[in-house]
């Protein structure tokens, strides 16, 4: 069961790169403006030894599925879900990086219309719970910490870089108008 994840983790984070690939050209030749690049080798770096450091453990440890598959396969498939969506939602402007084409659109429609990020929330569940699913405790553990390290570097970067070349304020503005009161 393991190996079998494992290789469709491999094949869809290769996919994702192929898919990133082709609209970094895309947004480029609009005109697309890349930030964040500081930091992206961190990005990839934390994402490769992620999945290292997954084999490793279970391999070395001898790690089995848990007994509460059952509970983690249902949230991680409603990951891949909520992954799916926000990718096809986000259409050409889906990218690894953050390249910004100024004065285009903001998507704000499939996940986008409820939450800001949702793919770095799936991302963030992924590296928790895979693991998990393999009693693989230290992976989960050390990787979920050092994304949220990562995260607090990369979504202000994105913010800014949203708010400096589009009406990313103000498409969230207006959207937060219609959003209930809390009290």
């Amino acid at each position: 069961m393991f190996y079998l994840l494992f290789s469709l983790l491999i094949v869809q984070r290769l996919t994702e790169l192929f898919i990133a690939k082709k609209n970094e050209k895309w947004m480029i030749n609009r005109g697309g403006v890349e930030h964040g690049n500081e930091h992206y080798p961190f990005i990839v770096s934390l994402h490769v030894l992620f999945l290292i450091s997954l084999l490793l453990e279970v391999i070395i440890f001898q790690k089995e599925l848990t007994e509460l598959w059952v509970v983690l396969v249902p949230l991680l498939v409603i990951t891949q879900l909520m992954r799916y969506w926000s990718v096809m939602s986000l259409g050409n402007y889906w990218n690894t990086k953050i390249i910004i084409v100024p004065n285009d659109i903001v998507v704000s429609k499939g996940p986008y219309q409820f939450i800001k990020h949702p793919n770095y929330v799936v991302v963030a569940v992924e590296i928790l719970i895979i693991p998990l699913l393999f009693e693989a405790y230290i992976t989960s553990l050390v990787f979920t910490m050092l994304n949220v390290v990562m995260m607090t570097i990369r979504i202000p970067a994105e913010e800014k870089a949203l708010q400096t070349y589009t009406n990313y304020q103000e498409v969230f503005t207006v959207k937060s108008r219609f959003l209930p009161k809390k009290r």
